[in-house]
């Protein structure tokens, strides 16, 4: 369980921090996704602050159990509303948001598995 539990771990703060950087240093793949979701263009950095915060209280996680599951949960709220702004923007492709949404949910099965329901 535990293979299982820091590979989905580490994965999914990877492609959370990647998606960060791209978003904190203006890549134009973030801005174009703001700009077809109707998002002003300034909420780029927040946006990249929280899954810059995800990623890293996943990998915090691996000491203190109880962090990590927090970020997940946070990250499966994160893409719950980007799924609605999605919708609101009448945008149905859900491609990328499906593997972001994935290892979120991933990440937050498996920390309540390898941890236990109760901290």
């Amino acid at each position: 369980m535990f293979a299982a539990y820091l590979v989905v771990t580490v994965l999914a703060s990877a492609v959370n921090g990647m998606a960060s950087i791209a978003n904190l240093t203006g890549h134009k793949h973030p801005i174009a996704q703001a700009e077809k979701m109707r998002i002003p263009r300034s909420w780029t950095l927040p946006l990249g602050l929280l899954l810059g915060a995800g990623a890293l209280g996943l990998l915090a996680g691996l000491v203190v159990p109880v962090l990590g599951t927090l970020a997940a949960a946070g990250l499966v709220l994160y893409f719950i509303v980007a799924f609605g702004a999605h919708l609101r923007a009448r945008d149905y492709d859900f491609g990328s948001w499906a593997v972001f949404f994935s290892l979120a949910v991933a990440a937050l099965v498996v920390n309540l598995l390898h941890h236990g329901l109760a901290w």
